[in-house]
């Protein structure tokens, strides 16, 4: 819905100061105002890195000389620019996500919706990809939502919504890291053993618990 490919049942969207029900052009709003990163890139396979991302500037962008050059400079952002004429089967999955950044960015989008964009990648990638979505939000301006089922990926947003069965459960900001380490302890079955039991079950502790212990250890020193 937020993406306008959807109408809500009850209720209404805005969008950059817009009523999403009450747009004559819902198709050039899209085009103008959101970009899209899914979580496996969507590229199309028989178009190179560059007239991937040439894509959503057509209709968009005048002359075929401005979108390559735009489709290049993104290319360059994104630490891809010498991979521009390659096919995406030419590139790894990190940088086909890194070409599907870069084509979300075409149109200078106000909002950028992301599709759990480091789902298929490995954790050095996934890293490489959020930290380059921060630099787009800190210094572009650029609003980024994220949609995850990974705490990490959540943690390194400014704001976490947690939804259960279609209802937001849970809205907070993240003002101190150490704070979301407890957080995201508290909610864990390791954190709940603890406060029912006072006997975590140590030998049941999952990988991501024990990232989260490592960190709060770390920081107290």
């Amino acid at each position: 819905m937020i993406g306008a490919l959807d109408q809500p049942t009850s209720g209404t969207v805005w969008v950059a100061g817009e009523d999403l029900a009450q747009l004559k052009n819902v198709d050039r709003f899209r085009a103008q105002t959101i970009g899209f990163i899914f979580q496996l890139h969507n590229l199309l396979p028989t178009m190179t890195a560059l007239e991937n991302v040439e894509i959503p500037m057509i209709g968009q962008i005048g002359s075929a000389q401005n979108r390559h050059n735009r489709a290049q400079s993104l290319l360059e952002r994104v630490g891809l620019g010498e991979r521009a004429n390659h096919l995406p089967s030419q590139l790894s999955g990190g940088q086909r996500q890194r070409v599907a950044i870069a084509r979300a960015l075409a149109n200078q989008p106000a909002l950028i919706l992301a599709d759990e964009p480091t789902g298929a990648l490995d954790s050095q990638s996934g890293e490489e990809i959020m930290t380059l979505l921060s630099a787009l939000n800190q210094h572009e301006g650029t609003t980024i939502a994220v949609v995850t089922h990974d705490r990490h990926v959540a943690q390194r947003t400014q704001r976490i919504l947690r939804m259960s069965d279609g209802r937001i459960v849970d809205d907070h900001r993240i003002e101190d890291p150490m704070e979301e380490d407890l957080r995201m302890l508290a909610q864990s079955k390791l954190g709940q053993a603890i406060m029912v039991d006072g006997d975590p079950p140590l030998q049941k502790i999952t990988p991501e618990e024990e990232l989260v212990l490592r960190r709060i250890l770390s920081r107290l020193g």
